[in-house]
């Protein structure tokens, strides 16, 4: 008898700012930009993109784009984005 186990997907566990917040968090630990953008992208995914991109002033394609590994995506779409999910960037010291 096999067994059937369902492929992990993390958009299934983010349905709070808290979550989000600190699975975006972890993202950014990352020093692999494409991590951080995955992340986002999977945030998205559980919100639902056309959504996103409404709330954030994005084309849904071009919400896409931005969130394709590889992307460059600019600053303030980043901020958008983030500003759309709820959720901010900070900046806290490095400890030594």
């Amino acid at each position: 008898m096999a067994t059937h186990i369902a492929p992990f997907d993390a958009a299934d566990y983010l349905d709070d700012e808290q979550t989000i917040a600190e699975y975006l968090t972890a993202a950014l630990e990352d020093p692999n930009p494409d991590v951080f953008l995955t992340a986002v992208r999977d945030v998205a995914r559980a919100r639902g993109m056309a959504q996103l991109a409404k709330d954030a002033g994005l084309g849904r394609e071009s919400l896409y784009k931005a969130l394709t590994p590889g992307a460059k995506p600019r600053y303030d779409t980043v901020l958008k984005l983030l500003n759309a999910l709820g959720v901010r960037l900070s900046a806290t010291p490095v400890q030594p």
